[in-house]
C-alpha cells in the first residue's frame, strides 16, 4: 500500500518497475515489436527504432518513461498507410544503448536530433508522448527548422513543481526502489495509466517483469531513475513560449499521472491544458473522453485521427 501512494508522487512516470538482475541481453528477453526493428549507430551509441510506410511527411515518434518504440505501435499500423512512421527507442529504454548519461530532456533531444540527421528527414512531424513530449518541447525549440509541426501527446513539461517538490521526488524514486517492486505492484502500477486498461496491455506487463532478467538492468534501472530527475532539472515550461511550430496538444481526460495529484490536487488535466493554451502561440488542445495517460495505446482511433487532421491541415 505503501508503494501503492508513492506512485501517485510522480506525474511524469509511465509506471513500469522491476526488480532483481539476471543474465540476459535486454534484447533477448524483450517480445518482439509488432513491426521490425532497425538500428543506427551516432557515435558511441546504438539506437534502435521503427520506420514503416512511405510518404513526403515523417511522423517522428518519441515515447515515455519506462516504454519504447512498440508503443506506438497501434498508431503506425494505421498512419503508415499515409506517412513515413519512424519510432525511436530513446537511449535507455528499449533495445538502444544504455550509457552513462544525464538523461535529461535536452539529452534525448540532442541523441534525436543527431538521429533525424543522419536519416536526412524532411517534412519532419514531432510527436512526442509524457516524457517524450518534454524532449519534443526542447527539440522543437532548438532545432526549430528540423520540425514542421508539434504534436504532444499527455506531455510532462506544462506542470511546475517547485523546488521542494522536486527534492521530494528524486529523494524517494531512487533505484533500489525501482529493483525491488513486486510483480504485482508493476500491474497495479501500469494501471495506472488508463481509464480502462486494454486486454493487449498484458504483452506490455510482461515485457517489464521480464526486464529484470536482463543483464543490463542496473543501467536502464539508473535510466530510468536519472530520466525522473533529469524531467525536474531541466523543465520545458519557459520553453513554451518559443515554440513556433503549429502544435496539437492531446489529453485523455481521465489521466491519473498528470496533473500530479499528491502535489496538486486541485490542478486539472483541463487546467494543464490550459497552460498549453495560454503559452504555446499556435496550438490546439484536445481532450479524449474516457481515457487515460496512455491515451494513444487506449484510443488509438482518436489519436489517430486527431493527428492525421492535424497534419493534413493547412
Amino acid at each position: 500500500m505503501k508503494q501503492f501512494k508513492l506512485v501517485l508522487l510522480f506525474t511524469l512516470i509511465s509506471t513500469s518497475i522491476f526488480s532483481q538482475q539476471q543474465k540476459e541481453l535486454m534484447k533477448d528477453v524483450l517480445s518482439e515489436y509488432k513491426f521490425k526493428i532497425k538500428n543506427i549507430a551516432l557515435d558511441s551509441l546504438n539506437i534502435s527504432y521503427i520506420q514503416e510506410g512511405k510518404g513526403d511527411t515523417t511522423l517522428l515518434f518519441l515515447h515515455g518513461l519506462s516504454s519504447n518504440s512498440d508503443a506506438w505501435s497501434k498508431n503506425i499500423e494505421v498512419l503508415k498507410d499515409k506517412y513515413n512512421c519512424i519510432a525511436v527507442d530513446l537511449p535507455g529504454y528499449g533495445k538502444s544503448s544504455k550509457p552513462i548519461a544525464d538523461y535529461t530532456p535536452t539529452f534525448f533531444a540532442d541523441v534525436t536530433y543527431q538521429f533525424l540527421q543522419k536519416l536526412e528527414l524532411k517534412n519532419v512531424v514531432l510527436i512526442g508522448h509524457s516524457m517524450g513530449g518534454q524532449a519534443s518541447i526542447k527539440l522543437a525549440t532548438k532545432h526549430p527548422e528540423a520540425i514542421e509541426k508539434l504534436i504532444l501527446v499527455a506531455p510532462a513539461g506544462l506542470e511546475q513543481f517547485a523546488e521542494n517538490e522536486g527534492a521530494m521526488i528524486k529523494s524517494i524514486y531512487t533505484a533500489d526502489m525501482v529493483k525491488h517492486t513486486s510483480d504485482e505492484q508493476i500491474r497495479k502500477n501500469y494501471a495506472l495509466n488508463f481509464f480502462k486498461q486494454p486486454e493487449d496491455v498484458t504483452k506490455m506487463i510482461e515485457d517489464r517483469i521480464n526486464i529484470k532478467s536482463s543483464s543490463d538492468f542496473d543501467e536502464h534501472c539508473e535510466a530510468i531513475v536519472k530520466s525522473v530527475s533529469g524531467m525536474i532539472d531541466d523543465p520545458a515550461f519557459e520553453d513554451l513560449k518559443n515554440i513556433n511550430q503549429e502544435t496539437l496538444v492531446i489529453f485523455g481526460k481521465n489521466d491519473m499521472l498528470i496533473p500530479n495529484r499528491y502535489f496538486h490536487p486541485t490542478l486539472s488535466v483541463e487546467k494543464v491544458g490550459k497552460i498549453a493554451e495560454e503559452h504555446i502561440k499556435l496550438v490546439t488542445v484536445e481532450f479524449i473522453d474516457e481515457s487515460g495517460h496512455f491515451v494513444q495505446f487506449e484510443k488509438p482511433k482518436d489519436v489517430n485521427l486527431l493527428i492525421e487532421r492535424f497534419v493534413e491541415a493547412d
